[in-house]
């Protein structure tokens, strides 16, 4: 018996490795991929890419000037490498654009100090200098705003109390360690209770917000200051007022404050000190044109009987305003665009085509891959009658993959699977040539928050890869530090070479990647 067991045991080692031998790159990838190594690394434009996107023409506000005139650059780089059916695919609508084109914030008395402050995106300007007083009114539930009801007509309002700046004793940049990603290998069992707490929670405090806003216009203040999150000087700002002219509510002007110079500001008043400033903000909307756009170029496959399938690669293009949009997405646009150069440069053979997208809208909810999939491939809120699934059009049969970079500079380390146990092996064996590259993880888990999820909410192969963090969320996500000096060329380069490869690799198998089962169509987009 222990000698037949034995050779069961054999059995099934040799029945699970065969099908991952199968899968490991040929002699012809191998080769691909020292030709893609050598460019990426000996001639990579990776860094020359990231600090155009980025201190050329960024930030990147979806439907801004700044973000058209980095479309415009990219087009005609896509163009330069000569790629196909380069072009701009509108979306919409999306919503008037807005930029902002001056600002000052300075407390002129009782001690004059410049503020480190930001405006809040689609919010008003100040019309020019406006000096006036600070008051500190602390609205923390409904009942608070009676308080206050005619005091504040023409003053700057803060309304939040003093963010807590906890002490910190370790490097708030980190890179994963061998343990962090073995556990990342686990698949964690679903707890039974979901995130309604939070997302509960969001929706109080957000409707909360709304009313504070309302009370502030009809009090007709100069302007609403709101403390940022974080400390150490790092502003994280986002938008402060609705994109419809017609139907959104108005605003006041709203500025987010460095939490130490906005418990300075408060510190002062507690101790009854009339705390003067001056703000100067020039803020400008654009209705011209409520649409927004994709960014699409290709390289066309060489095999006629698959170059109608299409392997994709993307990021968002998009970015938040305070900074210059660089680790939040300067660095996946980057880098996808340097992986398609590389791709194209070394002239190999891919026996599908080639797409590159990059997004716009992602900020505000993933809104251009969103519509681009459903001109496309499906509508992931819309049902077949006849499946009962999700409603597909003809061309999701021809799309293999989608390839996302969207957690800032740090370097590869593997992917998330996304739930779908049939690409495991495969991705595995993949894997092995970039192992001495730090790339050796996969885990089953998803990820969320990124385009990826618009492609797999319609039952397509879409992938996010795992990024040693860094200091994406702890300083440069969505703050006035999402700048080129927090970006990694080192992991740069590493990822467009990983990337370039996987889609090389992609592009010439004989099969299609295994997919999951098409999903049911998703509940209606929660209105946030």
């Amino acid at each position: 018996m222990r000698k037949h067991a034995s050779a069961l045991a054999v059995l099934f080692v040799l029945l699970a490795v065969l099908p991952l031998a199968a899968q490991a790159p040929s002699h012809a990838d191998l080769y691909g991929i020292y030709q893609i190594k050598a460019e990426g690394f000996g001639n990579s434009k990776v860094m020359e890419i990231m600090s155009y996107l980025s201190d050329v023409y960024g930030p990147r506000l979806t439907n801004s000037p700044n973000i058209k005139e980095a479309a415009t650059w990219t087009t005609s780089k896509l163009k330069e490498w000569q790629l196909a059916n380069v072009h701009l695919e509108p979306w919409g609508p999306f919503g008037r654009g807005w930029s902002n084109e001056r600002f000052s914030a300075q407390v002129i008395s009782p001690r004059p100090f410049p503020l480190i402050a930001y405006p809040k995106a689609w919010t008003p300007g100040t019309n020019g200098p406006v000096t006036a007083d600070a008051v500190f009114a602390p609205i923390l539930k409904e009942e608070d705003i009676q308080k206050y009801r005619g005091q504040l007509k023409g003053k700057f309002v803060l309304t939040a109390a003093i963010p807590e700046n906890p002490e910190r004793y370790e490097p708030q940049a980190h890179r994963y360690t061998d343990a962090e990603l073995a556990d990342l290998t686990t698949q964690p069992v679903p707890a039974a209770q979901g995130p309604e707490d939070r997302i509960a929670q969001f929706r109080a405090q957000r409707d909360l917000n709304n009313k504070i806003q309302k009370f502030l216009v009809e009090e007709g203040v100069a302007a609403w200051i709101e403390p940022s999150r974080s400390d150490d000087g790092t502003v994280f700002v986002q938008q402060g007022g609705g994109r419809d002219k017609e139907k959104d509510p108005p605003v006041p002007p709203r500025i987010a404050v460095a939490s130490e110079d906005y418990g300075r500001i408060v510190r002062m008043l507690d101790k009854k000190q009339t705390v003067t400033l001056q703000l100067d903000i020039q803020n400008k909307f654009y209705d011209d044109d409520l649409n927004s756009f994709n960014i699409i170029g290709e390289i066309p496959g060489t095999d006629k009987a698959k170059a109608e399938e299409v392997v994709m690669l993307g990021a968002h293009f998009d970015s938040w305003h305070a900074g210059t949009g660089a680790t939040d997405n300067g660095a996946g646009s980057a880098v996808m665009l340097e992986a398609i150069r590389i791709l194209k440069s070394t002239g190999l053979k891919m026996r599908r085509t080639v797409r590159i997208g990059l997004w716009t809208g992602e900020e505000q909810g993933l809104l251009g891959s969103a519509a681009y999939i459903k001109q496309h491939f499906g509508d992931a809120y819309a049902e077949d009658p006849a499946t009962k699934l999700v409603k597909i059009l003809p061309e999701h049969a021809k799309l293999d993959a989608y390839y996302n970079i969207d957690n800032g500079t740090g370097k590869i380390r593997g992917v998330y699977l996304q739930g779908n146990e049939m690409v495991a092996p495969l991705f595995s064996a993949w894997m092995v040539p970039f192992h001495d590259l730090g790339m050796n993880t996969l885990t089953i888990r998803n990820t969320g928050g990124t385009d990826h999820l618009s492609f797999d909410y319609v039952g397509l192969p879409g992938f996010q890869f795992i990024q040693d963090p860094m200091d994406y969320d702890t300083r440069t996500h969505h703050s006035n530090m999402d700048v080129y000096e927090r970006i990694q060329e080192p992991d740069m380069k590493q990822m467009a070479v990983i990337v370039a490869s996987f889609v090389y690799m992609t592009a010439n198998r004989d099969e299609m990647l295994p997919r999951k089962p098409l999903p049911k169509p998703r509940p209606p987009r929660p209105q946030f």
